[in-house]
């Protein structure tokens, strides 16, 4: 090495950057999880439209409801989608309600007189519901949804029922195992705050400042609820406290903001990179997966 390489050596050196190749900065990327699926028709057809205009989604199915199986159609046409069990232990609509896949007799503590899951949290675990009923019922949803014919890629919980207490948190830990699962929010995806409260007319304006705040180079989890504003998903109240009025509106407006061209702009300025469930367990494995602290 000449006299020049060895005093450009120093420097280079001496300001901490040595000959180390330039690492490319990580890629912002963002997960799309849609809840509810299979919930009802509505919830299907805004599935659906997203679907069709070409986004990158995850889709959480609730493999409990009466219209799974029209989900379960809809998807095996587009095995691109990523797909999760929505593992379901509440009931939350007035007039349409559900319960247990094992039936009401084989778990008696989830249910409740006219056996069908409670409406809350609150009222679920008032009835102190046995450990092993929500094993047998859980263990069964899953199982639905691997025998329907579709990829099932992950595991997710309506309302966080299934994993509101450490019992019930090692529970889906053990089930995600035995069955070879991902679970949502385990591979260290940023919680980013969604729109489900915002106001119906600020959700696109609200979705594309989400997006802007984005810290760079990590991987963000955006949780939807999307719907269409017809007269079937009109007629349902949430008969929880933190129900919102005009669900069937907000559901639409958070259709609609997925799918509008600012949305898709700000993916492109920010450069954000969409991803989903099962492109994040080939790409980290599933042994890559913790649980998340503070649990969320």
């Amino acid at each position: 090495m000449n006299v020049r390489a060895l005093c450009v050596a120093a420097v280079l050196a001496w300001v901490g950057i040595g000959y180390a190749p330039i690492q490319a900065a990580e890629p912002t990327q963002l997960l799309i999880r849609c809840d509810d699926i299979g919930m009802c028709h509505a919830v299907n057809m805004a599935c659906k439209e997203l679907i069709e205009i070409g986004l990158p989604f995850s889709a959480s199915v609730m493999f409990t409801c009466p219209w799974y199986q029209e989900a379960v159609e809809l998807l095996k046409d587009h095995p691109q989608v990523s797909i999760g069990v929505h593992l379901t232990l509440n009931a939350e609509w007035e007039n349409y309600r559900w319960g247990p896949i094992v039936g009401r007799e084989a778990v008696p503590t989830l249910v409740d007189s006219l056996g069908f899951f409670f409406p809350s949290r609150a009222a679920f675990f008032a009835n102190q519901p046995e450990i092993s009923e929500i094993e047998k019922e859980l263990r069964a949803q899953i199982e639905r949804a691997l025998s329907s014919g579709l990829q099932i890629d992950y595991l997710d919980h309506h309302m966080s029922t299934a994993a509101a207490t450490p019992e019930l948190r090692k529970l889906l830990e053990k089930l995600a195992a035995e069955y070879r699962l991902g679970i949502s929010r385990y591979f260290s995806e940023k919680n980013t705050q969604g729109i489900y409260a915002v106001a119906i007319d600020a959700k696109a304006d609200s979705l594309t400042a989400a997006i802007q705040k984005l810290e760079p180079g990590n991987l963000h989890l955006l949780v939807f609820h999307i719907g269409r504003n017809d007269p079937e998903m009109q007629a349902l109240v949430d008969m929880n406290s933190f129900g919102l009025q005009n669900m069937s509106q907000h559901r639409h407006a958070e259709l609609n903001a997925l799918c509008s061209p600012s949305f898709r702009s700000s993916l492109e300025e920010n450069s954000i990179r969409l991803t989903t469930y099962r492109q994040l367990i080939a790409d980290k494995k599933l042994d890559s997966m913790r649980r998340p602290v503070p649990e969320e």
